[in-house]
Order: structure tokens, then C-alpha cells, then sequence
């Protein structure tokens, strides 16, 4: 169907209108939940009423609230997007697809990063064209953030932002037919906080049924808070904002203002008697659990899926080098870090030194950070997935050295994106502070690694045998140089 030249797909809802190009149809913020308003906002998500004629799905979506991220030097706009751009109406997804027709073809949905406080579906690293060209439809999510999204409350349900995503998902079951897209075979993807969402999906009962595979990039299976950590930072909250701890009354506060004390949460010691801090203060807002993600694989859907999961090689370097920290860091700085993150701080230190004789602290301070952020809780997934599914896991790393900054910023975290997305040519992504730095792209690589992601989305088989936690082995992508 066309309206005016342009591309028309009939969902339940009502019927959009995209744009065509070179790579297929774009089909932009299309609602999968009412929006979220007032009281609403520490509501489930609910269902949207739908539309009457045909909906615009030429110009993209309001952002959920969020503040602005600072990466000194490096230029992170590709990943974080315009940042807040103000509208009740942004529980949407944007859907790339070669045609929305009736091809049943692969689905891959893809939940953003940004610390469960930022980030949105406009970011330019998540350009599906290449994906579309390839025979995939590829739908990305918006989701709550900050103390909408994950803010532990009494009279609200917790995880709210877990909730959008698992509603995002019931739309595509209902709807991505109308796309071109098979809902019976559904990918659910996710980079660094949207790939633990994805994590913890694997463990909720309620997404039984509504995908088939998994991918899980950079994100963390023991990355929850404990209740008395949540309840820690609620009542931070409150008593910046004077307020009592109930989501009756933070429905009366605007989100200008939710958004405004966010930098007053920063530094909180999250560390109890039962646990260390699983974000190690990098931020104030993760899922809220009785038990880790990768503890309770048994409760969800997760014996029944694929799984792919890796991290990068260097992932604390974007915490330190953009910062100017890597070459500053003393070896007190490495000790403080380990406290917070590990209960036998001496000890882990001690392991990654004899990992790594030669590093400097800098370089053993982004390791604890990069294992305690991210390495620790993927393995602990990898395997437990491994011991319930029967060869269904599949573990990869990535080692490609972005030579940013001087050529220090390295394997770090986000930098695998542009590889998955095959837009690692693209000129915006280089320059000494763009992500990819001033260096070509190593020729190749983008087109493993999408082609991998491809594979995954279509069989669950990405091209390499199944993860065996007896004889752990990963792919590699990208060694280091």
C-alpha cells in the first residue's frame, strides 16, 4: 500500500506511513504503549488506543527525559543521541524492513544502551539500513530511563523500563507481520544497560513465547541491585527532591525536575553486607531484583533460547581515557576501585596483575572496572545459559583497537557497534575524537561481524560451535593489533 508515493503498512493500530530508500521501507516512531503522562509514569505500560487515517512514521520520536553525558574529548553523540527531545508520546520503536509486506523474515529488536539514564532510538549508530539490506527487520525501542524507568517505589511496580521493553515485544508478536517480519522468529538484542535488560528478559517468566534467540553485547547477568541498594538510592532521591518515597508523590514533580537531580545521586556507596556495587557508581539506576538475572535463567524463557554473548577486550578504557584517567591512575586509585567492586579487593587486584605483568595502573584499573562491569556477569550468564540449554550458547569477544585519543582509547566499550551495524566506514565515526579514530576500519571486519549477527538472527547458528563452560572458548573478532 502507498499514500501520496510513500510506503503505508496496516498494523491493529491503525496505518503508518514510512519512506522508501535504496535499503527498503523506514518506518519511524510508531507507538507500542500509551504514552507515559503524569501518575502514568510509574504505571505498567499500557496499551496505545491507536489512531484514526494514517499516522506519520516519517520523523522520529520524542526522547524519553534524560540528562546530558559528558565524555570529555570523545565525541558520543552517535551513541547518545540528540539526548532529551520533550514529548509525553516516546514509548515507540522505529522498524527498518526491506518491504512491509508479507515476506516472513527474520526480526531482530534492539534495546540501547546509555546506563539506564540515557539513550534513545535516534542514535546514528543504530542505523538499520544495512541490516534491511540484508533481509532482516530490524526494530528498535525506546524505553523509561532514570527515575521514570527503574526508581524503586512503594505503589508503583518496579523495573518499569524492563516492562516497555517486554511490552515492545508483545507488539512486535501482534504486529510486525504487517512489517514483512516473522514473529516467530524474533532476535532480542541488546548493547550495555539494554543488553542486561536483555539478560534479565532471559529470566522473566512473562517473555516466555516472545523470542526466540538472544544477543547480548557488553551487558551483565549479575548487574541488578538488591532491594536495600534500590531503596538506598530512592531515598537519596527524595530527599533532594523533599519529598516522600511513593510514586504518588513523585507523580506530582515534572521531569525537568526528575532529570535535574540526577547528578546529586552520583556517588552514592551502594556496598552492603550481602553485596558489592554491580555498576561501580557509574550510575544510580540498574533493574531491581530478589535475585541475579543469571541465577534465575530457570523462571524464564531462557532453556528455549539462542544465545549469543560477548564483551569487548579493553571495556573500562571509555571510563577512563576520554577522561584523562588512564595515565593518572595511582595504585591507590586501583585499590578503591576493587572495594567497591569485589569483597576480597587484594586479592582481585592481585589476579589481574598476574593476568597482566606489564600493565600500567591505568591498564589494571580499566581491567577490574571492565571484568566488574561487564566480564564477571557475562560469564556467569555464558554459563548458566549453557548448563540449562543444550548447546545454544555462543560466546565471542571483540579486540579491534579504535585509535581515538591518541590512539589509547582501544577495545573499549561501545566501540564493537559500528562493526555490528557495518557502518564502521561511515566519516562521523572518525577523527582523533571520534569513536573510531583517525584510522581506516580494518577492511573486513564490519562485514564478519554483521554477517555473524545475520546468521544468528536467521538459525541461531553465528558460524562457530557452542560455548562449553568445561572448555571455554570464544570467537574472536578484531584481535588486538
Amino acid at each position: 500500500m502507498t499514500h501520496n508515493g510513500n510506503p503505508v503498512a496496516g498494523t491493529p493500530a491503525g496505518a503508518v506511513r514510512g519512506i522508501r530508500d535504496g535499503s527498503g521501507e523506514f518506518y519511524r516512531a510508531i507507538p507500542y504503549a500509551a504514552a507515559p503522562a503524569g501518575a502514568g509514569r510509574f504505571a505498567p505500560p499500557e496499551p496505545h488506543p491507536g489512531w484514526p487515517g494514517v499516522r506519520d512514521g516519517t520523523r522520529p520520536s520524542p526522547t524519553a527525559p534524560q540528562p546530558t553525558r559528558d565524555f570529555g574529548r570523545l565525541d558520543m553523540t552517535p551513541y547518545f543521541g540528540p539526548g532529551w527531545v520533550p514529548g509525553e508520546e516516546y514509548l515507540t520503536v522505529d522498524v527498518r524492513t526491506p518491504a512491509a509486506d508479507g515476506g516472513k523474515r527474520p526480526v531482530l529488536v534492539f534495546v540501547h544502551g546509555g546506563g539506564f539514564v540515557t539513550g534513545s532510538t535516534r542514535a546514528a549508530l543504530y542505523d538499520g539500513r544495512a541490516f534491511a539490506r540484508d533481509g532482516i527487520v530490524l526494530v528498535t525501542v525506546n524505553y523509561r530511563l532514570g527515575i521514570p524507568g527503574f526508581l524503586h517505589l512503594e505503589g508503583a511496580p518496579a523495573n518499569r523500563g524492563l516492562l516497555d521493553v517486554l511490552a515492545a515485544l508483545s507488539w512486535v508478536r501482534a504486529t510486525v507481520a504487517a512489517f514483512g517480519g516473522d514473529p516467530d522468529n524474533v532476535t532480542i538484542c541488546g548493547q550495555s544497560a539494554g543488553a542486561t535488560l536483555v539478560g534479565a528478559l532471559l529470566a522473566t517468566p512473562g517473555a516466555k513465547g516472545l523470542f526466540r534467540r538472544a544477543i547480548v553485547q557488553s551487558g551483565s547477568g549479575t548487574g541488578a541491585f538488591t532491594p536495600e541498594q534500590a531503596r538506598r538510592v530512592t531515598a537519596a532521591a527524595a530527599a533532594t527532591l523533599g519529598t516522600e518515597p511513593t510514586a504518588e508523590a513523585f507523580a506530582a514533580i515534572p521531569d525537568e525536575r526528575l532529570v535535574e537531580i540526577l547528578p546529586s545521586l552520583a556517588g552514592l556507596d551502594l556496598r552492603t553486607s550481602t553485596a558489592t556495587d554491580p555498576l561501580a557508581g557509574l550510575s544510580q539506576f540498574s533493574l531491581v531484583l530478589p535475585v541475579q538475572p543469571a541465577d534465575g535463567l530457570a523462571d524464564g524463557p531462557a532453556r528455549e533460547v539462542d544465545l549469543l554473548i560477548g564483551t569487548t577486550t579493553e571495556e573500562g578504557h571509555l571510563y577512563l581515557v576520554p577522561q584523562g584517567n588512564l595515565e593518572s591512575s595511582t595504585e591507590e586509585d586501583v585499590l578503591a576501585l576493587a572495594a567497591q567492586v569485589h569483597p576480597a579487593p587484594e586479592t582481585a587486584v592481585a589476579a589481574h596483575r598476574a593476568a597482566l605483568p606489564d600493565a600500567s595502573q591505568g591498564e589494571l584499573r580499566s581491567a577490574v572496572l571492565g571484568e566488574a562491569l561487564f566480564g564477571a556477569g557475562t560469564a556467569h550468564l555464558a554459563g548458566a545459559h549453557a548448563q540449562i540449554s543444550g548447546g545454544r550458547t555462543h560466546v565471542y569477544s571483540f579486540g579491534y583497537r579504535s585509535t581515538a585519543l591518541d590512539g589509547r582509547l582501544g577495545a573499549a566499550h561501545t566501540v564493537e557497534l559500528p562493526f555490528v551495524f557495518d557502518i564502521a566506514d561511515e566519516p562521523w565515526l572518525h577523527g582523533d575524537t571520534g569513536l573510531l579514530g583517525p584510522d581506516p576500519a580494518p577492511d573486513g571486519l564490519a562485514a564478519r561481524m554483521h554477517a555473524t549477527w545475520v546468521s544468528f538472527a536467521r538459525t541461531g547458528d553465528p558460524g562457530w560451535a557452542a560455548y562449553d563452560p568445561r572448555r571455554p572458548v570464544a570467537e574472536v573478532f578484531g584481535t588486538a593489533r
